[in-house]
């Protein structure tokens, strides 16, 4: 077959281990630890360590294997019933059944997306067809969308003006960029949202777009650096749904731009604030009308230009708390519109 333009062609030996690495491997008995690992690593990589105990507040509590993808998909449709109910309750952030928590199943390849929808089709032929179970297959249908637009754009989806080729500049601030890695921004859903990725590799859907947007369009600071920590740390990451997601939320893919009016996200999906208590214990004794606001009492120095992002004049209204979703709309020119 004729090789991809796009794919390097391998080269026998061009990654050979280094001497000391096969000198200390056993070939002859499989790892049995994490920690036997270690051999492997370049001088000067953090050492791998076997996870700590899970942090009991995570959403996420499956463990990995086709078995266990297996049963999450019987219990999600025929135990529950819960896919008949995704529509309403996929904005979730806390708890196990708010989705179906199979993405990391399908980024690990124990379960497939033609699985899934055969069994979504099988269900709503005995059970019920409805909104919800359209868009768990509409999800999948998004999941492959990905993978298209990464096969069509090849690496100009790693850089800094995307499959668009946006000629605008990025800013580079290490201290703002560790503050969102860390949780510590000011800006309590951001906060929340970081802290749970940290503790747990996890974060909602609705967690993911209100971080990307305030990350690249509030802060402007080089989107590629979100996709990369996510890189790090989620459980589900999968290449083509992480950077196509990150530049689609950056505004590089040339399509319409939503830029999340975070202080309005937070009030809509968790109103009485039981989510950022969870992950902001600080925030514990504050009462609903006040917990999501940003401030710099919070968890530590709130942005810079904080009070300009949040309450900023676009087309002579204010951004802050206006439109039905809490989203602002960029045209291809990037300038921004109050959705309505």
């Amino acid at each position: 077959s004729t090789q991809s333009t796009w794919v390097p062609t391998a080269v026998a030996g061009e990654l050979p281990l280094r001497q000391e690495t096969r000198d200390a491997l056993d070939w002859g008995c499989c790892p049995t630890r994490v920690e036997d690992l270690n051999v492997l690593l370049r001088p000067g990589d953090p050492p791998l360590v076997t996870p700590g105990p899970r942090d009991e507040r995570s959403a996420f509590t499956l463990r990995g294997g086709e078995t266990a993808a297996l049963a999450r998909l019987q219990h999600y449709l025929w135990d529950t019933d819960l896919v008949s109910r995704y529509f309403e309750i996929r904005n979730g952030m806390i708890g196990v059944d708010y989705s179906t928590k199979l993405s990391p199943a399908l980024a690990h390849g124990c379960i497939s997306p033609r699985q899934i929808a055969a069994e979504i089709r099988l269900y709503e032929g005995k059970r019920k067809a409805n909104k919800s179970t359209y868009w768990v297959i509409f999800e999948l249908l998004w999941r492959d969308f990905f993978k298209f637009m990464a096969l069509k754009h090849g690496s100009r989806l790693f850089f800094p003006g995307g499959p668009a080729n946006w000629r605008g500049k990025w800013k580079c601030d290490e201290e703002l960029l560790n503050q969102w890695r860390e949780g510590r921004t000011g800006w309590p859903l951001v906060d929340a949202n970081m802290r749970e990725l940290r503790a747990t590799g996890w974060m909602s859907n609705r967690g993911r777009q209100n971080v990307a947007s305030f990350l690249a369009l509030q802060l402007g600071i080089d989107w590629r650096a979100g996709a990369d920590w996510f890189e790090s740390m989620l459980v589900d990451y999968d290449v083509a749904s992480n950077w196509g997601n990150w530049a689609a939320a950056a505004g590089v893919t040339g399509a319409r731009v939503n830029r999340f009016n975070i202080v309005k996200q937070s009030h809509d999906y968790d109103p009485q604030g039981h989510y950022l208590r969870l992950w902001c214990p600080e925030l514990a004794n504050l009462p609903a009308s006040k917990i999501h606001e940003p401030r710099s009492a919070l968890s530590g120095p709130i942005p810079r230009n904080w009070a300009t992002l949040s309450a900023k004049k676009v087309d002579g209204k204010e951004t802050a708390g206006s439109g039905e979703t809490g989203r602002l709309q960029v045209s291809k020119r990037r300038k921004p519109r109050v959705q309505q």
